[in-house]
């Protein structure tokens, strides 16, 4: 009984995360110590002394298996080596702007990571394990793609275009899904001027999240073979990125 009055105290949810902890559950003085290992924790508990002051030794060890505490505040800026010569990065690389025009090809340095034919452009972070949270202020612009893209995709295509990106796309006032270059319109999305991107590595899935009202919108199923990084192509406007920015609350269990 008194092993589960201290695993009832976890799975109720108040892991005290990794390290040692000195407390009193079930009338009992407990030490203790946490070893957090992925999404689970093995927690070492010895219960000491009992409340009439019998001296009393218990040795156990348990698995706490709770919500994964993995979220992590992705920082990245665009990549200008990977830029379309039509795209203009600023606000210290946060922002990028389509030019009708652009800049002369033979005017951008021609290093291999450039995209030659669409206006795409990545972020500079990849990502290899865990989840991660993003945002992008949208309302500037009436059609562009977001998503995420292998490190590695072709130079020579668009993300949404083949099965290395996983994109939510908007054009002409509605959202879509593309995926290998199929279309799939997402339904009553409404007009959101700023959208979240919620990654899930191990998950194999991305979702689209609207700021404002902090609900999910789509998600969309993937299969990752190796890092990949934000990615985004747009043919209008202004796409703004936030990154380093927390998941809203309600969507952590997501």
């Amino acid at each position: 009984m008194k092993v589960t009055n201290l695993l009832l105290r976890f799975l109720l949810g108040s892991s005290p995360g990794a390290g040692t902890f000195c407390n009193i559950w079930g009338g009992f003085l407990t030490h203790g110590k946490i070893a957090s290992i992925g999404n689970a924790a093995i927690v070492n508990a010895c219960i000491l002394a009992t409340p009439l002051g019998e001296r009393e030794l218990l040795l156990t060890s348990f698995y706490w298996w709770g919500r994964r505490e993995i979220f992590k505040n992705i920082s990245f800026k665009l990549d200008e080596r990977t830029a379309h010569s039509s795209l203009d990065l600023s606000k210290k690389d946060t922002s990028v702007i389509y030019r009708m025009l652009g800049i002369d090809p033979t005017k951008v340095p021609q290093n291999p990571e450039r995209f030659r034919e669409w206006a795409v452009v990545l972020g500079d972070a990849a990502v290899s394990s865990g989840q991660h949270y993003w945002e992008v202020t949208v309302k500037r612009s009436q059609q562009f793609r977001i998503g995420v893209a292998d490190v590695d995709i072709s130079r020579e295509g668009c993300i949404g275009h083949d099965d290395r990106s996983w994109v939510f796309a908007y054009s002409h006032h509605r959202w879509y899904v593309m995926l290998a270059n199929e279309t799939t319109p997402i339904r009553n999305v409404g007009n959101p001027e700023r959208v979240g991107l919620l990654l899930d590595y191990e998950g194999k899935k991305l979702s689209l999240v609207d700021v404002g009202k902090q609900v999910l919108i789509h998600t969309l199923a993937t299969e990752f073979q190796g890092p990949v990084v934000p990615a985004f192509a747009l043919w209008d406007g202004e796409l703004l990125t936030h990154s380093g920015v927390d998941v809203p609350k309600n969507l952590q269990d997501s």
